[in-house]
């Protein structure tokens, strides 16, 4: 856990110290999973260092920063809450959880800050796999898409696996292609006829690939 203060050499390098090895951030520095979800205006991304922050933002004219993981106590966001305002860009926490049922009230919260935001966004979250990829599908549905195409935001090729528990955000979208696409928009469904408990009761995850995930790959 780091929960400190960016005001020093010693602090910034504890904070790089618990990102790269405590955070994983040290497998982060070599890959990226970064795809654009609408072309010039929503991106997607795992947790970006400092310096990939900034050579995103300035190849694709990111204005804000959209933090899926929510205020974490770790070194990770310290340096990023940090680098989003010095190179301009507003940061905005929307945290998603990846095990559970979406949660309605965030899902209409999502909706709200898109609606409003200053495009185009950067989103992240840890790995980029799973709350990224709900997000991004939420973000293909805002923007009249269909639910398959959704769908295609929770990827292997992101590092998703709808085996394991994190597959209850693709039982997500594939409730809402049976019972409601082509019959009402999408957000009047989320907000008057989704049932969060229902769908958490019907999921039933994979334990291999949830082993997986959980505790080979430690995803949050």
């Amino acid at each position: 856990m780091f929960d400190r203060a960016l005001s020093d050499g010693p602090s910034r390098r504890a904070a790089w110290r618990d990102s790269l090895f405590v955070d994983h951030a040290i497998f982060r520095l070599v890959w990226t999973n970064f795809a654009a979800v609408v072309p010039g205006k929503v991106y997607r991304i795992n947790h970006p260092a400092p310096f990939r922050l900034a050579r995103v933002a300035r190849r694709f004219g990111i204005r804000t920063l959209v933090n899926l993981r929510g205020h974490r106590k770790c070194g990770s966001d310290a340096l990023s809450r940090e680098k989003a305002p010095a190179i301009g860009l507003q940061h905005i926490d929307m945290a998603f959880e990846s095990r559970g049922a979406p949660h309605r009230d965030r899902i209409l919260r999502f909706a709200s800050l898109y609606r409003e935001a200053r495009f185009p966004i950067l989103m992240h979250c840890k790995s980029g796999a799973d709350r990224a990829g709900l997000a991004s599908g939420l973000v293909v549905l805002f923007e009249g898409g269909t639910a398959t195409e959704a769908l295609k935001q929770l990827s292997w090729r992101f590092g998703h696996f709808r085996r394991s528990r994190t597959g209850i955000l693709d039982a997500f979208f594939l409730r809402y292609r049976a019972e409601a696409e082509g019959r009402i928009p999408f957000l009047d469904w989320v907000e008057h006829e989704y049932d969060e408990a229902a769908l958490k009761r019907d999921f039933v995850a994979n334990k291999l690939s949830s082993f997986l995930t959980d505790t080979v790959l430690r995803r949050e």
